[in-house]
């Protein structure tokens, strides 16, 4: 074999299969060997994400509409939210990362070309031909006892003050981050985040560090609104009780919310946010929805000439998000609400899915 390994890896894996739509199985599976420049990481934990649940219930993003192709490249294993030890390194890889066999490491969750345009401009995360873990067939994800890293991947060691359970937070944590600094906020602004999900919960923590004179959340789920107040919220207003609308004209003198950061994937949260933002304010949408969502455009054009600022991925931002983890500014005891084993995958997606009982659910291999 010309790669390292910790010891000899087995022919075939557990690995959960995406063949379409609702169609995932737990079936066996080669165990990817690395080739130079490449990693292998056995997989401690993978998250399931909102993405995840969008590709499994069919939305046209993952699965094509009319003649748009869809980008999920099935037969393929899910998953893009990971940690893992690094059980084999390929020729120059280690010296590459900087990782030793052994080591706990993740991944970002993009795997650039690094030819393009927006490659050779340091624009990475918006590579055309780059492909994300988990949909494509150059980055299979971790939903599987192993995950190959492919050669151009930007990996990362994770140091031993970051809990390995709390590791594969990483990867939605880094996106909340960006997404945060799309919002471009200001010390003393009035900040409203759409959704207390683990991403929504991810940008209140980000967002605190900001330095924002208030930071109210929205969601409809009462026990998640007080978990973001411990992440770092003032307020939590829960649509079903109150008109938020008209609280946050109230608390801003009529004017509004500077930044508003929509994480719901509801089309509902959008026009929230037309409604409640000010004038020259900037909103950022985050969110994959299922399907097109239909505004009024005037509003954001003549009546209030907001910034609109699109939010993809995580770029630069895995260092920030490993040491927010390290320095334990969020509490993930109470965020990764369930971790189940990977044979009950479809228990897990059906958490994700309700939406109710759970907050961050992990699968391990």
């Amino acid at each position: 074999m010309n790669y390292q390994a910790l010891e000899p890896l087995p022919q075939s894996m557990a690995a959960v299969i995406c063949h379409g739509p609702e169609d995932y199985r737990l079936e066996e599976w080669p165990t990817p060997q690395p080739g130079p420049g490449e990693v292998v990481l056995r997989v401690a934990a993978v998250g399931i994400c909102a993405s995840d649940l969008k590709c499994y219930t069919g939305a046209p993003l993952f699965w094509g509409m009319g003649d748009k192709p869809g980008y999920c490249q099935p037969p393929v294993i899910p998953g893009h939210e990971f940690v893992g030890t690094v059980a084999a390194l390929g020729a120059g890889a280690g010296e590459k990362y900087g990782l030793a066999l052994g080591d706990v490491a993740v991944s970002e969750q993009i795997v650039p070309c690094w030819h393009c345009r927006f490659c050779e401009r340091g624009q990475y995360w918006m590579c055309p031909h780059g492909d994300v873990y988990g949909f494509r067939q150059r980055a299979f994800g971790a939903m599987a006892e192993y995950v190959l890293l492919p050669a151009g991947a930007l990996n990362y060691r994770v140091p031993d003050s970051v809990p390995v359970a709390h590791a594969a937070f990483i990867e939605p944590l880094a996106c909340s981050i960006h997404a945060v600094q799309r919002g471009e906020i200001q010390l003393g602004d009035v900040v409203v985040i759409a959704g207390a999900g683990p991403l929504g919960l991810g940008m209140v923590a980000a967002a605190r560090l900001r330095g924002p004179r208030l930071l109210i959340v929205v969601d409809l789920n009462d026990q998640r609104l007080e978990l973001a107040r411990t992440c770092g919220a003032d307020l939590g207003l829960n649509p079903r009780r109150v008109d938020v609308v008209d609280e946050v004209l109230k608390l801003t003198g009529g004017y509004g919310c500077d930044v508003y950061i929509e994480a719901t994937g509801h089309p509902a949260a959008v026009q929230q946010g037309l409604d409640m933002i000010r004038r020259l304010g900037t909103f950022v949408e985050f969110s994959v929805m299922r399907e097109p969502v239909t505004v009024d455009w005037t509003i954001i054009g003549d009546l209030k000439e907001l910034n609109i600022h699109g939010s993809h991925l995580s770029p630069y931002c895995y260092p920030i998000a490993i040491d927010m983890l390290a320095r334990g500014l969020l509490p993930m005891e109470q965020i990764i609400t369930h971790t189940l084993p990977l044979a009950d995958f479809e228990r897990g997606i059906e958490l994700v899915h309700a939406g109710t009982a759970s907050i961050k659910v992990a699968l391990q291999p």
